[in-house]
């Protein structure tokens, strides 16, 4: 190899990187051209004329191609002429600079609170074909990648000088480096924090609502906020966790979601919020509940803070069809009678609810047919034309039109079963509930 090509102790020792153990390449590399240098000081000792030149061609081809320091004091101390050493073939020098990369990966991880990260390397598409053709020609069998051996030292300096730990699954910063340029750039994780929240007042949306006229960029309908409400569930949470984490951004993620007129009571609403590139992670999750608790100012209250991942994003999305329970008044335009309430009761009870799209969410839904069930349904006589439902139905139950029956989209309905209009006066989620 060192005849044709000039190779660090690195990409030397690389090539035999699954034999032996204990060592890592670089020592590997160094042994190999000790062993090669010691044999080649023998023959060059030799009297035999042949023997002697070889080793001494050899020798120069350690110096130069091997940048052997051993070789090169043999042949000085010989009274040899040694060329210019000659820069690696495969890493082009990258492996003398790698202690500068580990420098500025470290000045660049400074700011971010992290326990696990990884490292990933990216090379030139050069380099890469440059080393398979290098392992084709000579039949590497026992030899590893130069992207691992650069993830490896650079990981394990960066775990030995930091304390952390290297992590293949689930790390929490991704350092991207390319070891040529000496590119640095993280991929910093998201974090993610899930409870619940109770929303106490009608008229605020779950999530922030863009002004559809300016798309965001404010207009005199949005009083140039670029929102179509001051403020939503998601921004009364998202605020105070940033100002703890410094993150960047945030995603909400719920089970469902209510009405903008309607309260969440209960025991809450599962919810996620994805803090996108944190700084801060080491977060006292009841310094943040009272945080968000008091910015929120009884508007919004959240429980149960707890640490989770990515995967449980994906749990919770599939929770947005749980069991959920309503609180409905309604008001109808004439008195109705006690039978025609228990009527509608016994009519509620165990019913299959065929609804299309309702007409208020067309704009923003595709138009198509739902089956809903409705386990239970129990009612409360207010007066003499308004009543109490509570309702305990499938997720993703329309209930509002199940009231007013939506012209006809929604059936069967309240309105319908009573022969009356009727209308939704005021509406609570009481409870969403989830499987363990």
């Amino acid at each position: 190899m060192l005849e044709k090509y000039p190779l660090c102790d690195h990409c030397l020792g690389r090539q035999f990187a699954l034999l032996g153990f204990g060592v890592d390449n670089c020592e590997r590399g160094k042994s190999v051209k000790m062993l090669l240098t010691m044999s080649a000081h023998e023959m060059a000792l030799s009297e035999e004329t042949s023997a002697k030149k070889r080793g001494i061609s050899i020798l120069k081809i350690l110096a130069v191609r091997g940048s052997f320091k051993m070789a090169l004091d043999l042949l000085k101390k010989i009274r040899r002429r040694v060329g210019k050493e000659e820069r690696c073939f495969l890493c082009e020098g990258a492996f003398e600079k790698i202690q500068s990369i580990i420098d500025r990966v470290l000045e660049s991880l400074k700011e971010y609170e992290f326990e696990s990260f990884l490292v990933g390397i990216k090379l030139p598409p050069e380099i890469e074909e440059r080393e398979d053709e290098f392992r084709a020609e000579f039949n590497i069998q026992y030899g590893e990648s130069i992207k691992n051996e650069f993830s490896r030292v650079i990981g394990r300096e960066i775990s030995r000088r930091l304390n952390k730990t290297v992590d293949y699954m689930k790390p929490q910063i991704v350092v991207l480096i390319n070891p040529f340029t000496k590119e640095v750039n993280l991929q910093v994780n998201s974090l993610f924090v899930a409870g619940r929240y109770r929303k106490l007042l009608q008229g605020i949306p779950q999530s922030k609502w863009i002004c559809r006229k300016c798309r965001g960029k404010g207009c005199a309908r949005c009083g140039w906020t670029g929102k179509m409400y001051p403020e939503s569930v998601e921004e009364l949470i998202a605020k105070p966790i940033l100002e703890m984490t410094l993150g960047e951004g945030t995603s909400f993620h719920a089970a469902g979601r209510e009405d903008r007129d309607a309260r969440m009571l209960g025991r809450g609403r599962p919810f996620i919020i994805e803090v996108k590139r944190p700084k801060k992670r080491n977060v006292d999750l009841k310094e943040l509940e009272k945080a968000i608790n008091n910015y929120a100012k009884g508007k919004v209250k959240v429980l149960n803070l707890r640490f989770v991942d990515k995967e449980d994003v994906r749990k919770l999305k599939g929770m947005e069809c749980a069991q959920k329970i309503y609180r409905v008044i309604v008001r109808f335009n004439r008195e109705v009678t006690d039978e025609e309430i228990e009527k509608l009761e016994k009519e509620l009870t165990g019913a299959t609810i065929r609804q299309r799209t309702p007409t208020r969410v067309l704009h923003r839904r595709s138009d198509r047919m739902r089956e809903k069930h409705i386990y239970e349904t129990k009612i409360k006589r207010l007066s003499r034309n308004s009543i109490e439902m509570r309702i305990s139905c499938q997720g993703g139950l329309y209930v509002k039109e199940l009231v007013t029956g939506d012209n006809g989209r929604t059936d069967p309905s309240v309105s319908k079963i009573v022969g009356a209009a009727a209308d939704p006066i005021k509406l609570d989620v009481l409870n969403v509930l989830t499987r363990r």
